[in-house]
């Protein structure tokens, strides 16, 4: 191994010809300090580094590799299509099968749509409960990344009705003028959000169990009421599943919800990463009156060159196959839950205030000791005292979001020695705080 940090050099390289060296923001590091790794290749609860260095791998590319990184069966599937051709601009009898068993496990969604990316599947369910609905208006929550696309890039206003203000330059503020932030979790705003604009509104879009503040879930109440309220204002519910989506359950976080909420399902979901199994491969989609309004038979249009891209849709569908498998997320659950209570444990036992949650193979911790209800809060974490924790599991091979608001993600592919040493690595930095 050479004595020259090749991460730093490739680091140095990019930073010359790529805004801030990568290609998403948050693989900069610049929240944490220190150098990205460059990764190398991949392989099982795995990756290697340009320096070689090996590290359990907890992003698992931000949630699509729920069966670890080179799974035989996806690898397999994913060559043989390959040989028939990267991409076609016309139908193919795999993006129907993946349909077909997309609509079988969210019995929400009676027809789909395929698309290319997480951002551009939420976009489309807005624009087709705009047309649905023929309604401008939306909810959003505060903490609940909804992807780029300009009317979600948003945060709350300083009164409880005010419209967003843009985070990102760029965004005129007539793009967003029609957005309403409000705080996750907060009923009274709620309620008094759909009596000053329910009959306006087209949609209300949540991410169930948010993992974009970590993770933070919506209350069953609040889901509950969130239901009733586009109900009875006729306004679309939107699950946004892009992260949650066949990674917290077999019937995504919805399922989750309806084990409380008797009957519950959104109107639209919208879905993303563990579909594509690591391609890039997302979908929206609902009941079937208000998707066969979207174009070629409805007057909402939405079209991409690779939507439905044969290769992902090979790689998608191998990996719902294998997550179907009797037991799948009864074991995933298990590892995770075993993981969280490995560091609250470790945590404890070094006097480091602390809180983790779970669900399926998604989980986050904070370090204070009661989990938050909403992104106000979860902004109150120092962190200069995460950045201490994530280079201290760094420096021990455990590589988790090098962010604090990003959830983490378990694989199939991790083992109880991973878990173990995992949990051993992060005593020892928790004793660095």
């Amino acid at each position: 191994m050479s004595n020259i940090d090749q991460n730093l050099a490739l680091f140095e390289r990019a930073r010359h010809i790529i805004p801030g060296g990568v290609n998403s923001p948050v693989r900069a590091f610049k929240a944490v300090g220190g150098t990205p790794r460059f990764v190398q290749r991949a392989h099982g609860a795995y990756f290697w580094d340009a320096n070689g260095q090996r590290y359990i791998d907890y992003i698992g590319s931000w949630g699509p590799m729920i069966l670890g990184h080179g799974h035989p069966a996806v690898l397999a599937a994913v060559q043989k299509a390959a040989l028939d051709g990267f991409s076609f601009g016309a139908p193919t009898e795999r993006e129907l099968e993946l349909a077909e068993v997309i609509l079988r496990l969210v019995p929400s969604m009676e027809m789909v749509r395929l698309v290319s990316s997480g951002t551009e599947a939420a976009m489309s369910a807005i624009r087709l409960a705009r047309g649905a609905t023929g309604r401008s208006k939306l909810i959003k929550f505060e903490g609940c990344y909804h992807g780029h696309a300009d009317a979600l890039l948003v945060k709350a206003g300083s009164g409880l009705a005010t419209f967003g203000n843009a985070t990102s330059a760029g965004v005129p503020p007539e793009v967003v003028q029609h957005t309403l932030v409000l705080e996750y979790n907060n009923l009274q705003q709620l309620e008094e959000a759909f009596a000053l604009h329910g009959k306006e509104l087209a949609c209300l879009m949540i991410e169930p169990i948010a993992g974009n503040m970590n993770f933070v879930r919506a209350s069953v109440p609040f889901v509950q009421r969130c239901r009733e309220l586009c109900t009875e204002y006729g306004a679309l519910l939107v699950f946004d599943e892009v992260m949650t989506g066949f990674r917290v359950a077999l019937g995504g976080a919805q399922s989750v919800y309806a084990r409380s909420i008797p009957g519950f399902s959104p109107d639209l979901t919208v879905m993303g990463k563990v579909i594509g199994g690591g391609m890039p491969l997302a979908a929206f989609g609902g009941k079937r009156g208000v998707m066969e309004l979207m174009a070629p038979v409805g007057p909402v249009y939405q079209a991409g060159t690779l939507s439905g891209n044969p290769i992902a849709t090979a790689c998608g569908l191998e990996t719902l196959r294998q997550i179907q498998q009797p037991g799948f997320f009864e074991a995933l659950s298990q590892k995770t839950r075993t993981l969280v209570d490995g560091l609250k444990s470790a945590a404890a036992a070094r006097g480091v205030p602390f809180s983790a949650d779970c669900e399926g193979g998604m989980f986050g911790f904070f370090l204070f000791d009661q989990l938050p209800q909403n992104y106000a809060t979860v902004m109150t974490t120092d962190s200069k005292r995460f950045n201490t924790v994530f280079h201290g599991l760094l420096d021990r091979g455990i590589y988790i979001a090098p962010a604090l608001y990003e959830a983490g993600f378990v694989s199939a592919a991790h083992s109880e020695d991973d878990i173990a040493r995992t949990v051993a690595a992060a005593s020892e930095a928790f004793s660095l705080l």
